[in-house]
């Protein structure tokens, strides 16, 4: 009988530490790491824009002459950005459906806005949920950095010249439109994601989004002025499919 009782103890307390033990594994501990082991995926491609591209808009900077002194030639805005070849910059491509439940860990390191010549440096920026967003003021005059969100706190800022503001926004919401209250030609845009697959585009209308877990997504492309454009795409493991992105005039 003791032989028994003895048992059924031992029994039940490898029992009670197996679960412990997987109790204490991180629910992410790799992200997504842990579905690539097989080999990770990628979608590349370009954004382009067909049809005549608009005038850009002329910015008078002539309300503040430490902003104007320091253009030799004339700024425009930069709502829309193309190359010779019609390549379209500053559209943000990124997986809006396809991930599930998967969680990513944010990182720590801060993106930056640099608020250079009276303009936002870059004029459209992504970063992930929780990760710092660190604002610098380069110019010799004071700015009023202002975010106005639709999912996010809403905040507003002055900031001196030579100094530095940190925040960040805790959900994701695509995209927040940034201000200055003291310029109102100063306009930018910031993504906020909670997954590490988004890009924006530069000068040559490319992006990538590498190390994608194999499977099926719903890619998508947004701009501040021509709106949203989605394409769904299956990539296996070690697998690289390209897919393009065209705008028109509206």
């Amino acid at each position: 009988m003791n032989g028994m009782i003895k048992s059924k103890l031992t029994l039940s307390f490898a029992l009670t530490l197996a679960v412990c033990s997987l109790n204490k594994q991180p629910a992410n501990a790799a992200g997504p790491l842990s579905d690539t082991a097989g080999g990770a995926a990628s979608v590349k491609g370009t954004v382009k824009f067909q049809g005549t591209v608009p005038s850009p808009k002329a910015i008078n900077m002539a309300s503040d002459p430490s902003c104007a002194k320091q253009h030799a030639t004339p700024v425009f805005a930069q709502e829309i950005m193309t190359d010779s070849k019609g390549h379209l910059q500053n559209v943000i491509v990124f997986v809006s459906d396809g991930l599930g439940d998967r969680k990513f860990d944010p990182p720590t390191e801060p993106v930056v806005i640099d608020q250079k010549g009276c303009m936002f440096w870059p004029h459209v920026l992504a970063l992930r949920a929780n990760q710092p967003l660190e604002m610098i003021n380069d110019d010799s005059t004071a700015h009023n950095i202002h975010p106005v969100p639709a999912n996010n706190r809403e905040w507003n800022e002055a900031e001196l010249p030579g100094t530095k503001l940190a925040e960040s926004f805790p959900r994701e919401e695509i995209a927040i439109p940034v201000k200055c209250n003291v310029h109102a030609w100063m306009r930018g845009y910031v993504a906020v994601f909670k997954h590490p697959f988004f890009a924006v585009t530069g000068k040559d209308g490319s992006f990538d989004l590498s190390n994608l877990p194999p499977g099926t997504y719903t890619i998508e492309a947004w701009h501040e002025k021509f709106g949203t454009s989605t394409q769904t795409v299956t990539v296996g493991a070690n697998e690289t499919k390209n897919i393009d992105f065209v705008f028109k005039s509206m």
